[in-house]
């Protein structure tokens, strides 16, 4: 029974927290105190709390996300899984990883092997050859810098990498360079040279990071779902369950994943497919269909007409009111990934580690 009061307790603490991210009218904490909260909330094992911290506070503030304490936990239990508190976490095998990417693309563009030999045995910027570089790399940031410099000067770079740099993720909160890229207009730091390099810096890292997990509103009733939509993409919990319910509706058996139509040029997604081939029961045209589902990315798809119509048929159906949001069905693909992990997995494992801060931080 203790445990079940201390997670409605924790619960409770969630949605008071999340209700708020981004209000001016609440009042900001003065940041003194949320440094030295987030301090007492680090494992005494982290170095340099105190600029973990500092770099932490400076994220929320100039994105007026609230620095409630279930905010501060989620960020820092999303640190803890991705990297360990390290700002550039080095990636076992990382070289034997690189290389057969390498080794993939070029089978695919047909190159033979004594001319990537060839190219990889040239000299890069720093005096070594590339295939040097490459047996040396540890980090994420190392990497991102080799295929930089090998895309620049080398010819067979781009023809391997179409001119754009492979890795895509980066940091202390593993955020995605390309998210980070499209939400840097407001980035705080003058002396910032590039967004890439800015996401591979722990200030970096940790404002993006902040602006992926906590940057947009959500009506969820657990923070296991917004760690989720950290995995997955932003509403992909809300998303997975409108698939789901089409699903049953329409007897299709649709991938839970969170993307709703394909963008594509003349594609369509087989959610958008299932969907229209209910459109007599849904008294909807395959054009507002459409349209309505495009509003998957965004906060609003729960006010459009489709979405009401898809839960009235929904709940019609099952006799009772069926779950609005779920944990997305994906299995997690990536070369540094070597076990069958999910978005499942992920969220639940953070989850796990929020509700720990959560009661390191309660009254004792």
């Amino acid at each position: 029974m203790r445990a079940a009061r201390t997670v409605v307790v924790l619960s409770a603490l969630w949605l008071a927290g999340c209700a708020t991210l981004r209000t001016p009218e609440v009042p900001r904490r003065p940041a003194d105190e949320v440094r030295a909260e987030l301090v007492s909330l680090m494992p005494a094992s982290v170095a340099d709390r105190a600029g973990w911290a500092a770099d932490i506070e400076t994220a929320f503030a100039a994105q007026n996300i609230e620095a409630s304490t279930p905010n501060l936990c989620a960020t820092l239990a999303v640190i803890a899984q991705e990297s360990s508190y390290r700002a550039d976490p080095v990636v076992p095998g990382l070289p034997r990883i690189a290389r057969g990417e390498i080794e993939r693309r070029a089978r695919a563009a047909h190159i033979p092997d004594f001319l990537l030999d060839k190219a990889l045995g040239l000299e890069s910027s720093d005096g070594r050859t590339y295939d040097e570089r490459l047996d040396t790399v540890r980090t994420e940031h190392d990497l991102s810098d080799l295929f930089e410099d090998f895309i620049d000067r080398v010819p067979l770079g781009s023809t391997l990498f179409g001119g754009f740099n492979p890795v895509h993720t980066g940091g202390p909160m593993q955020v995605a360079i390309d998210f980070a890229e499209q939400h840097g207009e407001d980035y705080p730091y003058d002396d910032a040279q590039s967004v890439r390099e800015e996401v591979f810096s722990r200030r970096g890292g940790l404002y993006f990071g902040i602006a992926h997990l906590l940057g947009y509103e959500v009506d969820y009733p657990s923070p296991l779902y917004r760690f989720a939509d950290y995995n997955a993409g932003w509403y992909a919990s809300r998303n997975a369950a409108f698939q789901r319910a089409v699903s049953q509706l329409s007897g299709t058996d649709l991938a839970l994943d969170g993307d709703l139509i394909a963008y594509g040029a003349f594609s369509i997604s087989n959610t958008e497919r299932a969907t229209k081939s209910l459109r007599d029961r849904l008294d909807m045209d395959e054009g507002p269909i459409r349209r309505d589902l495009t509003e998957g990315h965004g906060p609003d798809f729960d006010r459009t007409r489709l979405y009401k119509r898809v839960y009235a048929l929904a709940d019609e159906a099952a006799g009772a009111p069926v779950e609005r949001v779920i944990l997305p069905g994906i299995e997690l693909e990536s070369p540094k990934i070597t076990r069958n992990l999910t978005t499942a997995w992920f969220a639940q494992r953070v989850y796990a580690r929020w509700q720990a801060c959560m009661q390191r931080a309660a009254p004792r």
